[in-house]
């Protein structure tokens, strides 16, 4: 199939020959008429599949010139990063349309992007948190939204936007098309499609797990975090074949942690994001790493999922992650558009387990790589690698067993429940005053 089998206009055509692009993705073909319909749709795709041209190649070609100035199309993700990728490719696409798209998200001033409202648009491009404000500001009108497109709609989930999506969708317009991507489809997912979606047709195309064929694997066991570091210096100073290398750490303390390891060795060729960097060091970073400037990317998992960077060509899971499914998001940031792709996993004895569920969710091992020899094996540990000890007699640091208690509670403090009847024995031990100024009231009964 190419694109002209899908019967687009003139203007996305000539947007397309510009691209270099002639054959939809699986993603794209299947999704292009059930878009088009008008039907509610949910699609599952592994990232790098071209998810966001699925939805917008039948939109666009619907989406007629207009002067009104609230939006008509409204487009969810979940990240910062994200927003700015899609509103980059939706002006590719259009390149030829006459159209208005605007971009928001938290960390940046409101009242510029309330201004950038107020000025008219079509498509509206947010983060949950964010889009929610500017809908309770009510600069934001909702009335003329007719497609609701939510794009990893799973990490969304993960990072804790399920009661804000709930939100949204109490405000938006009954009448809408709902259309939803996700790389995996989840329990939470699954629930949120029955709840808020209308009969909508399924396009799957990759089932959760299934390793792409044109991405090579391999794996080395390494003994603790400085040893890693030691093995991935030793890898990426063969600058020829490691020339684009995303690598990604579990967490934040872990990314600044290996970025100044790394750079001591690469010094400018290193760059790091993850959620506690900000807005403009972020979008710094990735440009430099997608441009060129900087050869090594060291990213978290949230901040790297779904962005879109070409010509990767390695993708190094400095850790194992827990969720298996991580792993595939992961290793999808390479070999995309059909290249060929290369992955390399670090594990360690404690993260063999979550190896097991890699491989097992694949169906498949990781071909095994022995340690190159000449790496020094380190036997510094991190904090997080060192044996914990409790200590039972220290005053300072609580142990975590309970022991009995020191004596048996006093009968005064012995409390029985004495349910209903309970005011009326205060009652009768009290009495009621007759009137509210009668204070001896008590005293006299009592004698």
């Amino acid at each position: 199939m190419t694109f002209q089998d899908l019967n687009l206009n003139t203007p996305l055509y000539n947007a397309l020959d510009d691209l270099g692009f002639t054959n939809p993705t699986p993603i794209q073909a299947e999704a292009f008429n059930v878009v088009n319909s008008g039907k509610d749709m949910v699609g599952i795709a592994q990232t790098g599949t071209g998810k966001t041209f699925a939805y917008m190649l039948p939109i666009l070609k619907n989406l007629k010139f207009s002067t009104q100035e609230t939006p008509r199309i409204l487009i969810l993700v979940p990240t910062r990063e994200l927003v700015v990728q899609v509103v980059e490719e939706i002006e590719k696409l259009a390149k030829y349309i006459n159209l208005r798209v605007l971009g928001v998200y938290g960390g940046t001033n409101i009242n510029t992007q309330k201004q950038g409202i107020a000025e008219g648009l079509d498509i509206l491009v947010a983060t949950p948190g964010r889009f929610y404000d500017l809908a309770l500001s009510r600069v934001l009108q909702l009335k003329t939204i007719q497609r609701l497109v939510i794009d990893e709609v799973d990490v969304m989930l993960d990072l804790g936007f399920r009661h804000q999506l709930i939100n949204i969708f109490d405000i938006l317009p009954e009448r809408r098309q709902n259309i939803m991507f996700s790389a995996t489809m989840t329990h939470d997912v699954d629930v949120m499609i029955s709840e808020f979606f209308k009969n909508p047709e399924r396009v799957s195309i990759a089932v959760s797990g299934t390793p792409l064929d044109n991405i090579s694997q391999q794996r080395y066991t390494v003994t603790n975090f400085y040893t890693k570091v030691n093995l991935l210096s030793h890898l990426l100073k063969d600058e020829e074949t490691f020339n684009k290398v995303l690598i990604f750490v579990g967490y934040k303390k872990l990314a600044d942690l290996l970025f100044e390891k790394l750079e001591e060795t690469f010094h400018d060729a290193c760059c790091v994001i993850h959620s506690n960097k900000t807005q403009n060091y972020r979008l710094r970073s990735i440009e430099q790493f997608r441009n060129g400037v900087n050869r090594i990317l060291i990213a978290t998992d949230v901040m790297a999922r779904g962005l879109d960077i070409d010509n990767i060509s390695h993708v190094i899971n400095f850790d194992t992650p827990d969720f298996p499914e991580n792993y595939m998001h992961r290793i999808g940031r390479t070999g995309r558009a059909e290249r060929e792709g290369k992955s390399i996993l670090f594990s360690t004895e404690n993260e063999l387990e979550s190896l097991e569920k890699i491989e097992t969710l694949m169906n498949m091992a990781i071909p095994f790589v022995e340690f190159p020899e000449g790496v020094e094996i380190s036997d510094q540990l991190i904090e997080e690698e060192r044996p914990q000890i409790k200590e039972r007699n220290n005053p300072i640091k609580k142990d975590d067993t309970i022991g009995p208690a020191f004596h048996e509670k006093k009968d005064k403090n012995k409390k029985e429940n004495l349910g209903g009847s309970y005011k009326f024995k205060i009652a009768e031990k009290y009495k009621k005053p007759k009137t509210r100024g009668d204070k001896n009231y008590n005293k006299r009964n009592k004698k």
